[in-house]
């Protein structure tokens, strides 16, 4: 079983540092989504900010992954790759971006209105987000794992939405997955205790239907079984003495 690592003060700065660039690269994204844009726009803006500050982007080659950020519309739940499809007025758009700085990596990830959405859309924009939110208030030491995993599922579910199971948060570090893994559903006072120093991608995957999900002929881009909306959020966070850091933000 894989060991989970707890970052020093020093790898933490650099994971603040690889947090601030991705979380720049996802609001540089999230501010092209419009009608008439396409995803190899969004994909190559966010390519050419990632390099353009001494970094790589995380996904570009990751397991063969043909983009640089994930960029999934509507029904596809996570791994779209990047094309010429154009964005069209009423779609949601989930963009999953990383950047791997000076031997770390950060992982985030928003879903965007393009246009004018439906109000459907826009709540399980805010409810996929907001869970989030939810489970990172458990995120503290002694608690464990899944005290995050079941705090996103209640707030998922009491708003009529389900969770994706096939797919789960993870640790962050020096490689883009580390253990642990962290479900988005799941029992209470289950999983591995956190710690100080322990650095998580807790990334909510949201269905306005069933939660089931399919892999796409290409191998990468997933969809919800029965053609639901779907929505993301992801950011890394650490685990401290008190309350979680947020590592994926955009502004010192």
């Amino acid at each position: 079983m894989e060991m989970i690592s707890l970052k020093s003060p020093r790898e933490i700065e650099l994971m603040r540092r690889a947090g601030r660039l991705t979380a720049q690269a996802r609001a540089l994204a999230g501010s092209m989504v419009r009608p008439g844009v396409t995803t190899h726009e969004i994909d190559t803006a966010v390519r050419k900010f990632i390099e353009s500050h001494g970094a790589k982007p995380s996904f570009l080659g990751y397991g063969g992954f043909s983009g640089s950020a994930c960029i999934s519309i509507n029904e596809q739940v996570i791994h779209g790759i990047p094309g010429p499809r154009k964005l069209q007025e009423g779609d949601i758009v989930s963009i999953d971006v990383g950047a791997y700085l000076n031997g770390f990596h950060g992982d985030c990830a928003a879903t965007f209105p393009c246009g004018e959405v439906s109000d459907e859309a826009m709540r399980l924009i805010r409810v996929t987000e907001q869970s989030f939110w939810e489970g990172i208030r458990l995120a503290q030491p002694g608690k464990r794992v899944y005290d995050i995993s079941h705090a996103v599922q209640q707030y998922v579910e009491a708003n009529g939405f389900s969770v994706v199971r096939d797919f789960v948060g993870h640790g962050v570090g020096a490689k883009l997955h580390e253990a642990p893994e962290v479900p988005n559903y799941g029992p209470a006072g289950h999983g591995p205790r956190l710690q100080p120093g322990m650095t998580i991608a807790v990334e909510p995957m949201v269905c306005a239907g069933d939660w089931r999900v399919k892999v796409l002929k290409d191998g990468w881009t997933t969809v919800s079984a029965d053609g639901s909306m779907t929505a993301h959020y992801e950011n890394t966070i650490l685990i401290t003495d008190g309350e979680p850091e947020v590592l994926t933000v955009a502004e010192d």
